[in-house]
């Protein structure tokens, strides 16, 4: 395969020079790659032109495969997905897309939702019955050799920061010093337990000494910089079984995918074009 895409990459390095960045450079199983699109993804990925051409190969190689067993992914699709990691952050959907909306671009997050859902559809449809099904041996061996994963910190010393005017808090993160009529600061120990959903899930995803993104709660802009996590328990087993089910067969799904395509990389029919 790399003498394969020594020769090419001279060849294509022969086209470029004429300028002729719209010619079809090699086909993979008649899939189409263009000069250009080799050009377009060494800048992109600030790669090489022989990686270039693999990752352009792999992304043909998977678009086919997604072709091939007919994957989609339609609305009800995304919005059981979302349901499950409302659930799993003991919040409604309608809480957690507001959570989503506050920290980035909602539409970029739906993206990302669905082609992870794509991505796992694949892998179901071409692992399907040669996968060994983690068991409950499997989850408990995976928890007490990763304990570190599965705590949470009871109490949290923050300074919360509220405002009816949001760029007063955006202003506060580039000056911590920013004093202003309209800010309210108050020294806070938060009960994990005792907090909002939301609350209880923006903290959870905030290191110490970091501020948290700003999120809108009773109509007020809010803001927290965490000062300290303290009383850090163990979640318990029963409570993250299904997460760690999950990691478990994500990974093993991965390796069964990754050695297939390996494989069919080399039962593909890649030609160039001159």
């Amino acid at each position: 395969m790399k003498k394969i895409l020594a020769s090419m990459i001279f060849l294509i390095g022969l086209h470029l020079n004429a300028g002729l960045l719209n010619a079809i450079a090699l086909t993979v199983n008649e899939y189409p790659i263009t000069l250009e699109d080799i050009d377009n993804k060494m800048v992109q990925m600030k790669t090489t032109k022989e990686n270039a051409i693999a990752m352009l190969i792999d992304e043909a190689l998977y678009q086919q495969s997604l072709e091939k067993y007919n994957i989609n992914v339609d609305n009800f699709d995304i919005d059981n997905y979302i349901e499950k990691i409302a659930q799993n952050n003991k919040m409604s959907s309608f809480e957690f897309k507001n959570a989503v909306k506050q920290q980035e671009d909602y539409d970029n997050f739906i993206e990302k939702i669905r082609l992870q859902i794509r991505h796992q559809k694949l892998i179901s449809a071409i692992s399907a019955n040669n996968l060994i099904i983690a068991n409950e041996e499997d989850l408990r061996i995976h928890y007490q050799n990763n304990l570190s994963e599965f705590k949470i910190a009871k109490k949290i010393d923050a300074i919360h920061y509220t405002s009816k005017d949001k760029n007063l808090l955006e202003q506060l993160k580039i000056n911590p010093l920013l004093l202003d009529a309209n800010l309210n600061v108050k020294n806070e120990t938060f009960d994990i337990d005792t907090v909002s959903p939301q609350m209880r899930y923006i903290l959870s995803q905030t290191n110490e000494k970091k501020f948290s993104s700003i999120f809108l709660e009773n109509k007020t802009y809010n803001m927290v910089f965490v000062s300290k996590k303290d009383d850090i328990r163990e979640i318990p087993f029963e409570t993250v079984q299904d997460k760690i089910f999950n990691t478990i067969m994500t990974s093993r799904e991965n390796e069964y995918l990754k050695n297939y395509f390996e494989k069919l990389k080399i039962t593909a029919e890649i030609k160039f074009l001159k």
